[in-house]
């Protein structure tokens, strides 16, 4: 049975949600009061960009897609305020994850990750590479959370463009064409009627990130694991006295 009270703390949640919304989309930083005059809670938004291989022999792949909405469901019950958006597009061979939210949740996205690869049996993917980690400086590009299964038509309606061959073997060249499609599609998002990325991709294959883009940059070594990410993202700083410099015992290597 709903409640009055219950009816109201629902309004109060939205609101404070739509706040969030509205901060976001001013300054990518989400602030909201919990109680006015008393907490201040504030968020800043990350985007996290993370690729994958999926097991050959893989026989479902809503199984991946689905591990990732139960992650999403327990995250919003530890992380209530930080709300997650983003897209999860699986291809036949390969994973593009694109996840924003703020580091908290993202670095628990990450560790899981990681506990998934060190397991012997049943890894949800082959490999892993984080591609980049950093502040949203805008908006969202997504409202909300989902992911896609692509098709073989939705893979060949995303080509390697002429003359890229002769690029490929440039770690910087192949991000930078994953994240020109990733602007575009969210262009096409923003004045898209449709709600899900999906939807757009449906009727613009060409949106889609090539396959072949993904599987090279799996290859390269530039680009650390999530295990190694968070290695580096947890090492203490070194000070040395005698140059009076400071220096992590090791540098973030991601793109």
């Amino acid at each position: 049975m709903v409640t009055g009270d219950n009816m109201a703390a629902s309004r109060s949640s939205s609101v404070l949600r739509e706040n969030m919304s509205e901060d976001e989309g001013r300054n990518g930083t989400a602030t909201l009061d919990v109680f006015p005059g008393t907490v201040r809670q504030k968020i800043v938004l990350q985007r996290l960009i993370v690729i994958g291989r999926l097991p050959h022999d893989v026989a479902d792949r809503t199984e991946l897609g689905d591990h990732y909405e139960r992650l999403n469901f327990q995250l919003s019950k530890q992380h209530i305020w930080d709300h997650v958006t983003g897209l999860l597009l699986i291809y036949p061979a390969c994973v593009l994850h694109v996840i924003e939210s703020s580091r908290d949740v993202l670095l628990s996205v990450l560790k899981d990750l990681r506990d998934t690869q060190l397991q012997t049996d049943g890894s949800l993917l082959e490999t892993a590479k984080v591609v980049s980690m950093a502040h949203v400086p805008h908006s969202r590009m997504f409202q909300q959370w989902s992911y896609k299964v692509l098709d073989a038509d939705h893979v060949a309606g995303a080509p390697v463009k002429k003359g890229f061959e002769e690029e490929e073997e440039s770690t910087e060249t192949l991000v930078c064409s994953l994240m020109s499609a990733l602007q575009n599609l969210g262009k096409h998002l923003r004045t898209s009627q449709k709600t899900l990325p999906g939807s757009v991709l449906d009727g613009a294959p060409e949106l889609v990130v090539s396959q072949d883009v993904l599987g090279k940059l799996l290859s390269r070594d530039e680009l650390p694991s999530p295990q190694l990410h968070l290695q580096m993202y947890d090492s203490p700083l070194n000070i040395s006295m005698g140059f009076g410099q400071m220096n992590r015992s090791s540098c973030l290597t991601t793109v």
